[in-house]
């Protein structure tokens, strides 16, 4: 098996930082840009909390059939064609007139993204050992953090100048520009740089296994309190604590820039121990519920506190959610191997992409009809709390199932 390591390998791992960065900052944008939009189109709550939501009608359902594709078929066309689609669906927004006009770009740009993370775990299950996943899937996390977090200063403070259209072209453009660099970096083929095609494991054996069921579980709970954050943290920093635009994007930047810290280092511990000759079991498995237990109390915290403390708390929250990402990534390659990690991802990235549909709506309605965020906070400790028996109890040793 050939480490990431590798000058080739590493640069498409950098590639696949770069993608999920643009998947971030392009799902997140109608967050950064809500103030301005809800203002502008006269949209209620419950309204922005639909477009919020409306990504995850498309992104979460079509996980499965992204995991297969994935699976079988060369990761340099299938993310190719996805990122292609999403950028198009960002650059159109720019041009939105309404509700419903940003209800089917929203839907149209889930489906582009829906491949991003089963491309991503089936090169990782198949080309990094046990002791680099950790590494791997940090730095790919700390892409994940920078999206927002780019998108929320460089975004946030770019809307408050020239307004959020502008803004919206721009992100499609920079998105449709990343094509070039991964058909140069991968145009010798899939074999050399992506990972040949695998035969995939029958639907039949992979949904039969336990642990693949506690990790979508887990996930779910752990995504809860980030969707949360990511698509209601600008409209609450504004509306309830009174900050401007730019004030706003700043706070916004700071959680996920410790997120973007938090992810590699958490990542590159966990290799670390393992090689070492720690489990990966116990490593792997603690770290992610340390993750979980720290993001549940910060979200509980904001729940009473006044609004400096709260924004201390998100703030906090933000090195949680990075926590989480290195081993949560390396546990379904782990266990999924190469013969399944896409497909995995796939099917526990559609349940874990239901709390993408959820929190926002959720949040909208409650938010509407108490007038306040106390118990939006409270629900998100809640069951951001449940995923520690689920990474606990539910899933079973993290070692390489027997396909």
């Amino acid at each position: 098996m050939q480490a990431p390591t590798s000058t080739l390998q590493m640069r498409v791992v950098l590639l696949l930082a770069a993608a999920v960065f643009l998947n971030y900052f392009d799902r997140g944008a109608l967050s950064i840009a809500a103030p301005l939009v809800q203002e502008e189109l006269a949209l209620t709550p419950a309204q922005m909390g639909i477009l919020f939501s409306a990504f995850f009608w498309s992104y979460a359902p079509l996980q499965p059939l992204a995991g297969w594709l994935a699976q079988r078929f060369d990761v340099r066309l299938v993310l190719g064609g996805g990122l292609a689609l999403w950028g198009l669906a960002t650059l159109l927004t720019g041009f939105a007139n309404g509700f419903w006009m940003l209800l089917g770009l929203r839907v149209l740009l889930g489906i582009g993204e829906s491949v991003f993370y089963p491309c991503n775990h089936k090169f990782l299950g198949q080309h990094a050992a046990v002791h680099e996943r950790g590494r791997a899937n940090g730095i790919v996390a700390t892409g994940q953090a920078l999206g927002p977090l780019v998108g929320t200063l460089g975004g946030g403070l770019l809307m408050a100048e020239h307004g959020w259209r502008p803004a919206f072209l721009l992100f499609g453009v920079l998105s449709l520009v990343w094509l070039w660099p991964w058909h140069i970096a991968t145009r010798g083929g899939a074999t050399a740089a992506t990972g040949e095609a695998v035969v995939p494991v029958r639907w039949s054996r992979l949904l039969a296994e336990r642990s693949l069921w506690g990790t979508s579980l887990g996930h779910f709970c752990g995504n809860y309190a980030y969707y949360f954050t990511l698509t209601w943290l600008p409209l609450l920093l504004v509306r309830e604590h009174g900050l401007d635009m730019a004030q706003m994007a700043v706070v916004g930047a700071c959680v996920y820039a410790l997120q973007a810290v938090a992810a590699p280092l958490t990542g590159w511990l966990c290799d670390r121990l393992i090689a070492r000759g720690h489990s990966p079991d116990r490593v792997l498995k603690g770290i992610m519920n340390l993750g979980l237990g720290g993001a549940a109390a910060a979200m509980a915290g904001c729940a009473f506190a006044g609004p400096q403390l709260s924004i201390g708390l998100i703030l906090v929250a933000g090195v949680f959610f990075g926590m989480q990402s290195a081993p949560l990534g390396a546990i379904s390659q782990t266990i999924g191997g190469p013969r399944a990690a896409g497909q995995w991802m796939g099917v526990q990235n559609l349940c874990a992409n239901f709390a993408g549909v959820l929190a926002p709506l959720v949040t909208g309605f409650v938010v509407e009809s108490t007038g306040e965020f106390l118990w939006a906070f409270v629900i998100a400790a809640g069951v951001t709390l449940a995923g520690v028996f689920a990474f606990g109890v539910v899933v079973r040793r993290v070692a390489p199932a027997a396909w």
